[in-house]
C-alpha cells in the first residue's frame, strides 16, 4: 500500500502492553515469545554468537534464521517502542508509524512532532490540544491525525484522538473500532468519557471515536460540553489530537481549532487551492486560533 508522504512546509503559519520487557530483556528472550524463534535455534544462534563474537541478532540473520525486520521487532520490545508487523492485522494499514515506523514518511511524521512539541504543546502553559484541519476532503487530515497521535504515544506522550468530523468520521474506520459511544453522544450527554476507549496495541494511545453521526454536528461542536470536554483531557492526556470536518464545506472545524486554541493546516499536492488555504487560515486567525504550521500530503 501506498502512504502519502508527508512534507513539513511552514512551521511559523506487535503488540506490546508489558513494560516489564525493558532494555534487559535479551533478544532471544522476546524472538521465542513472539513466535519467530525456537528454544532449538536459539541455541544455534548462541554457539555462532559465542564462536564469533557477533551479536545475537547479527548471528541470527547469518543462519538465515531471523530477517532484520524481526531485530527490529525484538529491539522495539526492548526499549518501548511499539509497531506492529505487516501480519498484524488489528488496525488499517493505513497507519503507517505503526506498520512501518522505520519509513521515510513516517520519520517526516516525526519531524513534524518535534516542531509540534517545540512551537505547541507545552504542558507548563496548558497547550495539550491541537485541531487538524484542512479545506476540502481528501486532503489527508484524518491520515496525518491518525498518524500523528501514534507517533506522540511512540513517543511515551499520554495520546487521545478525538475524530471531531460529525459529518463522515474515519478514525473508527483506521483503528478498526466496533460501532459505539463517541464523541456525539457525550456531547448529547448520553454518555461519558467511559467512550474513550483505549489501543492494546498501542501503549498510551486512545481514541474517542466520532460515535453515531448526529442531525446536528455544528449545535453539538458549539456546547459548553465540548469545552468541558478539552479541559478533561487536558489533566489525563500530554496531547490531544483532534481530526475535524472539509472546512470548506462545514464551519465545523473553525469551531473545533477555537476550542482547541490551535490548528494544523493540511495540504494535499496539486489539489489544494492556495487561495481557499489562505482563506482558512485567514477565518481561523479571525476567530483566535493559532496557526502552528502547514504540511503537504505529497500523494
Amino acid at each position: 500500500m501506498n502512504h502519502s508522504r508527508i512534507e513539513v512546509l511552514d512551521t511559523s503559519a506487535s503488540r506490546l502492553r508489558n513494560r516489564g520487557n525493558g532494555p534487559g530483556r535479551p533478544i532471544g528472550t522476546i524472538l521465542q515469545d513472539a513466535g519467530r524463534l525456537s528454544a532449538e535455534d536459539a541455541e544455534r544462534v548462541l554457539r555462532l554468537q559465542r564462536d564469533e563474537g557477533l551479536r545475537f541478532g547479527a548471528a541470527a540473520v547469518r543462519l538465515g534464521l531471523l530477517t532484520e525486520e524481526d531485530i527490529r521487532h525484538a529491539l522495539s520490545h526492548q526499549f518501548d517502542y511499539p509497531y506492529l508487523s505487516r501480519e498484524d492485522t488489528s488496525l488499517h494499514h493505513e497507519l503507517a508509524a505503526a506498520y512501518e515506523p522505520f519509513s521515510a514518511s513516517v520519520e517526516n511524521l516525526r519531524a513534524l512532532r518535534s516542531q509540534l512539541m517545540l512551537r505547541w504543546f507545552d504542558s507548563d502553559i496548558g497547550h495539550k490540544s491541537l485541531a487538524i484541519t484542512s479545506v476540502d476532503s481528501e486532503d489527508g487530515r484524518s491520515y496525518l491525525a491518525a498518524n500523528l497521535a501514534v507517533v506522540f504515544s511512540q513517543l511515551g506522550q499520554r495520546t487521545l484522538l478525538i475524530d471531531a468530523d460529525l459529518r463522515a468520521p474515519r478514525q473508527h474506520q483506521l483503528f478498526k473500532m466496533q460501532d459505539g459511544p463517541g464523541l456525539s453522544t457525550v456531547l448529547a450527554e448520553r454518555s461519558g468519557l467511559d467512550a474513550i476507549s483505549t489501543i492494546p496495541a498501542l501503549v498510551g494511545l486512545s481514541v474517542l471515536q466520532a460515535g453515531p453521526i448526529p442531525p446536528n454536528p455544528q449545535e453539538l461542536l458549539g456546547r459548553a460540553t465540548f469545552t468541558a470536554l478539552l479541559e478533561s483531557a487536558a489533566l489525563d492526556y500530554d496531547v490531544v489530537i483532534i481530526d475535524t470536518p472539509p472546512a470548506a464545506r462545514y464551519a465545523d472545524a473553525q469551531t473545533v481549532a477555537v476550542r482547541a486554541g490551535a490548528a494544523l493546516l493540511v495540504a494535499r499536492k496539486n489539489k489544494t487551492a492556495l487561495p481557499e488555504l489562505s482563506q482558512l487560515h485567514r477565518n481561523l486567525n479571525q476567530f483566535g486560533a493559532t496557526i502552528v504550521g502547514s504540511v503537504l500530503n505529497d500523494s
